[in-house]
């Protein structure tokens, strides 16, 4: 991986398509000389040049703005170019040749410690940018989930841990764990020493503000990975218990069939929606029954359904109000629930408020005991209430302006920083027997932490991160 970040590269930093404006951006060290050579003209640095784009021929394949950036004040910390053009694919495709070619050209004069230009790989520039120490690993991360909020909330969180902010939480309690580990080494280097090193500068406490430090930063670390993963709801129950009228009201638009008809849904339906900023996957589902009318079709579904049910962080349970003091409608209401998985939750929801009679009425009534909803989601009544459950459900607490985003292995190595400092308070209860535990745990602690901004950080780590970037970021 190092030496092929030497290489310089280029690619289209602009998403496919038609636009008005298409940028083509080269990256490396050393490319003076390749300016020259593509634009017939040398650039001043960190101003738009108006120019022509020629071909080898010196006829213009496109007129734009050629902007150059020394390094190190560039996004990558190399030389950068783009070239600022008409966002026609055909266009873009001549800029990408064009350069490939006088890259290779003899008029370029390439060091010997600069390959030619090649095509960049995905999340190579910023991949680059964390290797040259523009970014550290958090803030590279919050590019990505910059490029791909889905709510403006996730966007704004994302910005702020690209500004830093959640890099900075983990370099105070990294700063807060150098200082622990400095005392409890002095200790053990010196022994004979009268002064007792960590009583005298209140070791103990130190740990505590420490974990309690922690606990702060993983709650919002919690949150803010929240907003960018989002919640998996899957609505689930008998045929004609309202699932399909429920995602529709749910997203505010008819995105499934609705008839009265059983076995209408025989697919997965989705839908991404937000309340309060938060991401909410909602996934309508076939109904679930086991009955000889059940086709072939209906019967993929149905499995489908219960694939979908598996994979979920929760399950909406809907039942029908209209039938449910039925008793056959009350067996297989039991047997779905009986082959819910354990580990998912579930939230059990009344359908039909409108059309409720006496008897659903009787029958209702234990089961509202139980924290269940109730709703009519053909004219709405209950789904501000069960938005708000949703949410409760998804662990969601308003943190104000000061969220950043975090990502799922943030969250785990947090809680290996946790599970250290658990181990560094027993040991350090046992002060001189076991100093060298102690100390052990305190820099393991530090390791993890390290983790999430790339200062300890495998190659397989980093490909796997970059790869999931778009070609050209």
């Amino acid at each position: 991986m190092l030496a092929a970040s030497r290489d310089p590269i280029v690619a289209i930093a602009t998403a496919p398509g038609r636009g008005a404006v298409g940028i083509v951006r080269v990256s490396g060290r050393g490319l003076g000389a390749f300016v020259q050579a593509l634009l017939g003209r040398d650039l001043r640095p960190r101003e738009a040049t108006y120019l022509p784009f020629p071909d080898e021929h010196g006829q213009p394949i496109d007129h734009g703005l050629a902007l150059w950036f020394p390094g190190p004040h560039s996004y990558t910390g190399e030389d950068v170019l783009e070239l600022q053009g008409h966002g026609g694919p055909v266009v873009l495709q001549l800029l990408l040749a064009r350069c490939l070619a006088v890259a290779q050209s003899a008029a370029v004069e390439v060091p010997p410690r600069l390959p030619g230009l090649r095509p960049a790989r995905p999340g190579e520039f910023t991949e680059r940018a964390f290797l040259n120490d523009k970014l550290d690993l958090a803030q590279a991360e919050a590019v990505a989930d910059l490029i791909d909020a889905s709510t403006e909330a996730a966007a704004r969180s994302a910005s702020r841990s690209l500004a830093g902010v959640f890099s900075q939480r983990i370099h105070a309690l990294r700063d807060a764990l150098i200082h622990l580990r400095m005392l409890v080494e002095a200790t053990l280097d010196f022994p004979e020493e009268e002064i007792d090193f960590l009583k005298q500068a209140d070791a103990a406490g130190q740990l505590q503000r420490l974990r309690d430090a922690l606990a702060g930063v993983q709650a919002q670390a919690r949150q803010g990975a929240l907003l960018r993963d989002g919640l998996k709801v899957v609505i689930a129950g008998q045929p004609n218990a309202g699932k399909s009228s429920l995602l529709n009201a749910l997203a505010g638009a008819e995105l499934a069939i609705v008839t009265p008809i059983a076995g209408t849904t025989r697919d997965v339906v989705q839908q991404t929606i937000q309340i309060e900023g938060v991401p909410l996957h909602v996934i309508d589902t076939a109904g679930l029954r086991d009955s000889p009318d059940v086709n072939e079709v209906e019967k993929i579904g149905i499995a489908r359904a219960w694939g979908q049910i598996q994979g979920a962080d929760a399950v909406l349970f809907l039942h029908d109000l209209t039938r449910c003091h039925l008793p056959a409608y009350q067996a297989d209401d039991a047997a779905i629930a009986a082959a819910l998985p354990a580990d998912v939750t579930v939230l059990q929801v009344w359908n039909k408020v409108d059309q409720m009679d006496a008897a659903a009425r009787a029958a209702l009534e234990p089961r509202l005991l139980h924290g269940d909803l109730v709703l009519s989601a053909r004219q709405g009544d209950g789904l501000e209430a069960l938005r708000q459950r949703l949410l409760t459900l998804a662990g969601w607490q308003h943190a104000g302006d000061g969220l950043f985003m975090a990502r799922e292995r943030h969250l785990q190595a947090l809680q290996r920083v946790g599970h250290h400092l658990d181990g560094a308070t027993t040991w350090l209860s046992a002060q001189a027997e076991h100093l060298d535990l102690l100390a052990e745990e305190l820099r393991l602690a530090q390791h993890a932490l390290g983790e999430i901004t790339g200062e300890f950080s495998a190659d397989d780590l980093l490909g796997e991160i970059f790869s999931r970037f778009c070609i050209g970021k």
